[in-house]
């Protein structure tokens, strides 16, 4: 099993930021935790080749500016060259044309719905993408 030890946390609302690392830290979560609030500033993280990738990327789709899938086609490249980047579709939507569409990206490796849960973050956090895999 893969142990997280790096977290992004990419979304705007700064309230659902505060809380899910809350929730993280709750759940056993002792790493680096990178919080972007929007997926410009977190692609430019991921893109600069001194900084280490994070393990696991929860990703919002409803943002400004760029939004998740925006984000994950244009990480693209990144993920591929980093295999044990995990990303994960976080969000408030329970669109089925939402969860359709994550699970039709490679690059989006699972989908779950806000909010986070200490139960779901431990999954995340012991075994990667499990809760939720599609």
């Amino acid at each position: 099993m893969a142990h997280i030890e790096r977290i992004m946390l990419v979304d705007d609302n700064e309230a659902d930021n505060v809380y899910h690392e809350l929730i993280l830290r709750a759940a056993g979560f002792e790493g680096e935790l990178w919080i972007h609030e929007t997926g410009e500033s977190a692609l430019g993280q991921l893109g600069r080749a001194s900084v280490l990738p994070p393990c696991l990327i929860l990703l919002d789709i409803n943002m400004p500016g760029m939004d998740g899938f925006e984000f994950a086609a244009a990480a693209a490249p990144l993920l591929r060259r980093h295999p044990a980047l995990i990303v994960v579709m976080l969000t408030s939507s329970s669109s089925p044309q939402d969860h359709a569409r994550a699970t039709a990206m490679s690059e989006i490796s699972s989908y779950l719905t806000k909010p986070l849960t200490v139960s779901s973050a431990r999954a995340l956090i012991v075994g990667g993408a499990s809760p939720g895999r599609h």
